[in-house]
């Protein structure tokens, strides 16, 4: 099966990691929080450390990693830095992924953060994706609907790893 990497592995990365194991994936996932690796390792998650503020602590974790969900549109903090996450930071974010073994890629294009940034979030992983042939869904599953948010999330992963090509869902 797959490595699947959330970047962004709260509480529904939390659950999308439960089930992507049970299906037979390994995960490994992301957060800022140090207090909240020992939650994570306890869920059979390969459980790290970082900040997609600061891509060098991101970049290494695509090591072999088949797809990449960045479930960031619900994102708290610095107004300025949340929006730089879907501009600015996820520009890098990308052009690092570019040259690794992920071989598809799950945006989240819904949740408390601006639909503005994260309307231009998506114009980034469409531009970066298509020109370097990434499978890629912008996943546009409610995140207050965690069920059917899930759903649509483990849906995205099956698309990237069995289709090939883009969507949305």
């Amino acid at each position: 099966m797959a490595r699947v990497l959330i970047i962004g592995c709260g509480c529904r990365g939390l659950s999308l990691a439960g089930s992507l194991r049970q299906r037979g994936h390994a995960v490994r996932g992301t957060t800022r929080d140090p207090a909240r690796l020992a939650e994570l390792e306890a869920a059979g998650i390969e459980a790290v450390q970082a900040d997609p503020d600061r891509i060098a602590t991101i970049a290494p974790l695509f090591e072999h990693v088949t797809v990449a969900c960045v479930l960031l549109g619900s994102a708290v903090g610095d107004e300025d830095k949340v929006r730089a996450l879907h501009g600015s930071r996820l520009e890098m974010l990308l052009t690092k992924l570019v040259d690794t073994t992920v071989r598809g890629l799950i945006y989240e294009t819904r949740g408390t953060v601006s639909a503005e940034a994260l309307e231009g979030g998506a114009a980034q992983v469409r531009a970066v994706c298509e020109d370097s042939v990434i499978p890629y869904v912008l996943l546009d599953g409610d995140p207050a609907w965690s069920d059917t948010w899930l759903a649509a999330t483990l849906d995205a992963v099956d698309h990237v790893l069995g289709a090939g090509v883009s969507a949305s869902l």
